[in-house]
Order: structure tokens, then C-alpha cells, then sequence
């Protein structure tokens, strides 16, 4: 996110409204995928609060992220009927074949894994969904072919 993109958010609000930071927050990370030091920096001399505070408030909620996201997010339904279905198994050959546990990124910033409740597709579960595609009964032999598939998408 370039200097002026962070101004045209931050002018959409009226300054030193601190009622304004959290739609402030959430537009900059919708827009940018992350909230960096900087763009930190410069909210809170907009809202004229110390930026301790910010971040502060900000990793409160678990919505915010500081970290560029993963280009692909791999997410593991772990609700009940997953679950019993076994996404144990699926996250565990995550950690086993690509040394990504719940919450980390690849070295390489192409995938970052996620743990979900419930996707609403308890009869075939355990599900999983990369970037808005779906996969039902998933089983942890399937995992290096779909994940081969998104890494040859990169080439």
C-alpha cells in the first residue's frame, strides 16, 4: 500500500476520532492484507494516540494480522464432524511433510495454514479450502497432489 492509498482511507474519517480506529484499521488491512509498523505509525498520528496504544488495541483481536498473508491460504475445518472424520490426520501431514502448523507461513510466503470451525459440510467432511476452492474427504495422501497442483499454478 503506497502513501496515498493510506491517506484516501485515512481522510475518509474524521481525524482525531478514536472511535474511527477500528473501521480504519480493518479498511487498511482489507486493502494492504496486513497492518505494518508504519501504517501503525501513521494512524496514530492521525487519531493523535500513541501508537503503543494501537498496536496495543490491535493485537487484541484476533481479526488484525502484522504479517503479509500467505498467497495461499489453506484452511482446515477442525469442527466436530470434521474432527471425528479425522482432520487430525490432514493437519498432521502439514506439519510432517511441510513443516506448517496452524497459524504459520511457508519460508517462502506461498502458504499459510489455518484452523476453522465448522464449514457447514459435515456429511463429507474433513474439508479443506485454499483461496475459495473446496475439498471434501480429505485424506492426508491427497494433500501433495493438491498442494503440487497450487505450486504449479506459480509457474
Amino acid at each position: 500500500m503506497d502513501e496515498k492509498q493510506l491517506t484516501g482511507i485515512l481522510e475518509k474519517y474524521p481525524p482525531s476520532n478514536r472511535e474511527s480506529l477500528i473501521p480504519i484499521l480493518q479498511e487498511i488491512q482489507d486493502v494492504n492484507g496486513y497492518l505494518s509498523e508504519s501504517m501503525i505509525v501513521e494512524v496514530g498520528k492521525y487519531v493523535k494516540m500513541p501508537t503503543s496504544k494501537i498496536f496495543g488495541l490491535s493485537t487484541f483481536f484476533n481479526q488484525f494480522r502484522f504479517e503479509p498473508p500467505a498467497k495461499f491460504i489453506i484452511r482446515v475445518c477442525h469442527g466436530t464432524s470434521c474432527h471425528v472424520n479425522d482432520s487430525n490426520s490432514v493437519l498432521a501431514e502439514f506439519e510432517k511433510k511441510y513443516k506448517l502448523r496452524p497459524g504459520q507461513i511457508s519460508r517462502d510466503g506461498m502458504f499459510g495454514l489455518e484452523i476453522t470451525g465448522c464449514m457447514g459440510a459435515c456429511g463429507i467432511g474433513p474439508v479443506m479450502e485454499i483461496n475459495g476452492d473446496y475439498y471434501t474427504e480429505v485424506k492426508a495422501s491427497v494433500i501433495k497432489g493438491i498442494i503440487d497442483s497450487y505450486i504449479h499454478k506459480e509457474e
